[in-house]
């Protein structure tokens, strides 16, 4: 225990820049954009948006082919990392209702091996109003687990509790005269926006009026970095 002289307080230890509470609710932000309640070993990802390459492809916009592969070896080394036990994956998982049908055969086992192993739910999104069960899991319009109402898109009044994604948010700094920006997730403290999970989804800044129009007092982002996350309140934001 660090000793102290006089009137002098102890240094408050800051909360980790990766941590945040929801509704009573404490959570861990990966640094992969997915939301990990530890106490559950739950994990929530929104809008992996599968097959988004082979979609826009079929429009004659070639893009590589492994947006799938590259989404879902990144959501097994979360699953791993954090011992889960249940995933709820936030809507838009499929990018349309083809989607899982174009799915490679290596893709389709990586798939069922990931929902065999967890509690696993597919929340139904706009993009993918009906997932395929075929895969695995279970689907809903929404889910509550406790304090948590996990849903696609925020709903217009205010909701306690309420995680979700649609939106892919991002934000921007400045540091040391130099921009960054990245996906993040934004909350207030009774909600949660969560970005999109996807390797080829874009992205909307939180303080655009369609996110920012959720938190009308104010909000603080969890940034992500290639080195980790960081926190930021709505005031050190650029746009």
């Amino acid at each position: 225990m660090t000793r102290t002289r006089g009137n002098t307080r102890p240094a408050l230890q800051e909360a980790p820049a990766d941590r945040l509470t929801v509704n009573g609710v404490d959570l861990v932000i990966d640094p992969s954009g997915a939301a990990i309640w530890p106490e559950r070993r739950l994990v929530l990802v929104a809008d992996l948006h599968l097959e988004k390459g082979s979609a826009f492809a079929a429009q004659g916009c070639l893009l590589p082919p492994y947006d799938t592969a590259a989404t879902l070896a990144r959501l097994e080394t979360v699953i791993r990392a954090h011992r889960a036990e249940r995933v709820v994956c936030l809507g838009d998982s499929f990018h349309d209702g083809d989607a899982a049908e174009r799915l490679s055969a290596r893709d389709r086992e990586k798939l069922v091996s990931l929902t065999g192993r967890c509690h696993w739910t597919w929340i139904c999104g706009n993009h993918d109003p009906a997932p395929p069960a075929q895969w695995g899991g279970q689907v809903a319009e929404t889910l509550t687990l406790g304090p948590l109402q996990l849903r696609h898109a925020a709903e217009t009044a205010p909701a306690a509790g309420e995680v979700s994604g649609h939106y892919h948010p991002k934000a921007a700094v400045r540091v040391r005269q130099k921009r960054i920006s990245g996906r993040c997730a934004v909350s207030d403290g009774r909600r949660l926006i969560l970005p999109a999970f996807g390797a080829y989804t874009g992205g909307l800044s939180v303080l655009d009026p369609a996110i920012a129009g959720f938190f009308p007092k104010s909000f603080e982002v969890r940034l992500l970095g290639r080195n980790g996350v960081f926190a930021f309140p709505k005031a050190g934001l650029v746009p």
